[in-house]
């Protein structure tokens, strides 16, 4: 197949797009695509769109946002009035978060400011809680909801007739995961879930970085397990913080965070209401 896309199983396509080393899914049948995720802007929406053309510009009929973190749902007007589906947090992300997000890699990225202010925050208008089935054409995709991780709404997308799993950034590949917005403390339980629909010759693709198998997924689960062992021990003062930093299997200055978000988590601090 002509162009960047990388056809991994039957008329299933990755495109590891530079910013952010982030992969964007393409499920085919016929005239028709199921898209994962529109990117951060609309401009690289656009871009995803054009990009299509390689794939003989199939028409986007369902959207599907992994979670509701910027730089996977702000391309989402690009591709309406298309359905776009997503957990029901998702939604609550977007619109409690989506304003801050914007403000907030404005001010990191001053080149993309301009691309920013042009977003219009549009959250899933199709939802779920726990598992769904979107047909495109022929072929079944189903998603579903395992636990919380990365974030509280994450979800996973897979592709039976093709034997693919779209983990969205449950799993990272090549960087530490971001847990920023996570739950360290139940990310392993919802792993070990998604480990649970991969086979040995499932194709595994992550929200960044290369597609991988199943002993991918088993590494990141082993990592997600050791933070949360080390933090138990640092909650228990059995361990100081410093000894646990050096310890996790991350970089040290990639370790903290999710140590102390764990931590945080232990106290019961991440379940407590929002400030009114």
């Amino acid at each position: 197949m002509a162009g960047p896309w990388t056809e991994i199983a039957d008329r299933v396509f990755v495109r590891r797009y530079q910013f952010y080393d982030q992969n964007i899914v393409a499920v085919v049948d016929g005239g028709d695509a199921l898209l994962v995720d529109t990117r951060t802007t609309c401009g690289q929406a656009r871009e995803i769109v054009d990009d299509l053309r390689a794939l003989g510009a199939p028409r986007v009929s369902v959207v599907v946002n992994s979670h509701g973190h910027y730089d996977h749902v702000f391309g989402n007007r690009v591709f309406r009035p298309v359905p776009i589906w997503g957990h029901e947090r998702c939604v609550t992300m977007i619109e409690r978060l989506g304003e801050a997000h914007r403000a907030a890699i404005s001010a990191e990225i001053p080149e993309l400011a301009a691309e920013l202010a042009e977003v219009e925050l549009d959250p899933p208008d199709r939802t779920f809680a726990e598992r769904t089935t979107v047909e495109i054409g022929s072929r079944s995709i189903e998603l579903t909801y395992l636990g919380r991780g990365h974030t509280d709404n994450d979800i996973v997308i897979r592709v039976p007739d093709a034997d693919v799993v779209c983990a969205g950034d449950l799993l990272e590949n090549g960087t530490a995961p971001y847990f920023g917005d996570g739950y360290p403390m139940d990310w392993p339980a919802t792993a070990a879930r998604l480990l649970e629909l991969v086979g040995d010759r499932t194709i595994v693709v992550p929200g960044h970085g290369g597609h991988a198998g199943r002993a991918f997924v088993e590494t990141s689960l082993d990592a997600f397990r050791s933070i949360a062992a080390l933090a138990r021990q640092v909650a228990a003062s059995e361990l100081d913080l410093e000894v646990a930093v050096v310890a996790a299997p991350y970089p040290a200055d990639a370790a903290r965070e999710p140590l102390e978000r764990a931590i945080a988590q232990l106290r019961g601090e991440l379940d407590a209401p929002p400030d009114p």
